[in-house]
């Protein structure tokens, strides 16, 4: 399976900074989490779009995701996209709105605690997405906590931390 990974910051990238406190989008963690996993036949390309928290994406960001999915979908059989959980779903409606008759899975992933936490759900969402790109039909997808929701109608219950679908 080649597979085209999209890494644009959010929670599941956020690093810890000892000299002043902060976590912030410095640099992908995508390398260091992939080499827990055992992935024999899958040929991954890391595309790096950005490093931002979603809740700093505008339109214009969410066009550079598009264009860059756009541009690696007929070079892989799947795209895994790492992306901030507080604007997900918009950008998830957004891809589904632009991308028509797809021919192959998008997922999007994220994590509500940083990679770096030890209590991270970050391993289990990365996880669980790449076996959902192998399963799932065309189309964009959120793959975090045990769910494989299809666009359109996913959205973040802010108040149970997961998402969900209308």
């Amino acid at each position: 399976m080649k597979l085209s990974i999209l890494t644009t910051g959010g929670t599941i990238e956020k690093t810890y900074n000892e000299h002043d406190g902060s976590l912030k989008n410095n640099f992908s963690v995508l390398d260091s989490l992939l080499r827990q996993l055992r992935l024999p036949d899958i040929e991954i390309t890391h595309i790096p779009v950005m490093n931002k928290d979603s809740l700093d994406m505008t339109d214009s960001d969410r066009e550079i995701i598009l264009n860059r999915t756009r541009e690696n979908m007929t070079k892989s059989n799947a795209i895994l996209i790492l992306h901030g959980t507080d604007t997900m779903e918009i950008t998830g409606e957004y891809l589904n709105s632009n991308l028509q008759n797809l021919k192959i899975p998008i997922v999007m992933t994220g994590a509500m605690r940083p990679y770096e936490f030890r209590d991270s759900d970050a391993l289990q969402n990365v996880t669980e997405a790449l076996l959902a790109l192998k399963l799932a039909s065309p189309g964009v997808y959120v793959v975090m906590h045990n769910r494989v929701l299809k666009f359109p109608g996913v959205f973040k219950d802010r108040e149970k931390l997961h998402f969900t679908k209308d």
